[in-house]
């Protein structure tokens, strides 16, 4: 055995040198995440319109953003003071990526009076949904029935390293944004937010109509959310802009400040 084992490693080796490839390491699969944000490729691909009107301000709109490591340490105190009622904090990307800022930006918003959540960058390329759900759940992304923690949201839309549905098939992407969202269920109790677009939802899920139980915040960078994702009739929350007065991205919370909390409490 140890003869043939010294035998296939050179013959290994020779493959891999005659196609020209190298093990992938956490560097390369990574490369550029911290600049991977909710929205981020949605800009890239679907662009950047008008922003609704101050129609939008009212008791029934609740405003928020979202922010990740782009933004670096933010001024928690000033954002409150500038209206945000909410704010979700990317937490980690696939298998192998923490948000260096998450610390400062999680409980710094939570000591400023903000309600917080965290998110995912979906990477369905690099692993299976369940494995994503879990290291998510183990680097901040739990959630907890303070009346200040939202739940966790997976960020699903275009792929930043390559082809738009991460090389999946409507049926593969639906079954592992599925795995995702039950084994953070069954470690919570609460079904995730999904966070997507109309196009890229159409695109990668077929339109599936089977993620209603999850609260939906939507992307769209114009003056009225327009068609929604079949899984839903109503979003929780729309990403209205890409920048504005607050850092990051601009959101309203779909209802009253006592919806706000009640959607934290579960």
């Amino acid at each position: 055995m140890r003869v043939r084992r010294r035998a296939l490693l050179p013959f290994a080796a020779a493959v891999l040198l005659v196609a020209g490839q190298s093990p992938a390491t956490a560097q390369d699969i990574y490369a550029g995440a911290e600049e991977h944000f909710a929205g981020s490729q949605i800009a890239k691909v679907e662009g950047v319109d008008a922003v609704p009107g101050v129609l939008y301000a009212t008791d029934d709109q609740q405003l928020g953003h979202d922010v990740s490591g782009h933004q670096g340490a933010v001024d928690w105190p000033g954002a409150a003071r500038t209206g945000a009622k909410f704010v979700y904090v990317k937490a980690t990307e696939g298998t192998g990526f923490v948000n260096p800022q998450f610390a400062q930006q999680y409980n710094g918003s939570y000591d400023a009076g903000l309600i917080r959540g965290a998110y995912h960058f979906a990477r369905p390329d690099v692993s299976d949904g369940a494995s994503q759900a879990r290291y998510f759940l183990a680097h901040g992304g739990g959630w907890s029935a303070d009346g200040r923690t939202l739940p966790g949201a997976l960020d699903a839309e275009y792929n930043p390293y390559g082809e738009t549905c991460y090389g999946k098939d409507a049926a593969g992407m639906v079954r592992w944004i599925s795995d995702f969202s039950e084994t953070y269920r069954a470690a919570t109790h609460r079904y995730p937010t999904i966070y997507t677009s109309t196009s890229w939802w159409k695109r990668c899920t077929a339109n599936n109509g089977g993620f209603g139980g999850n609260p939906l915040w939507i992307a769209r960078y114009n003056t009225a959310i327009g068609e929604l994702p079949a899984s839903w009739s109503i979003h929780t929350i729309w990403q209205f802009a890409d920048s504005g007065s607050l850092p990051g991205d601009q959101n309203w919370f779909n209802g009253s400040a006592d919806r706000l909390r009640a959607l934290a409490l579960g």
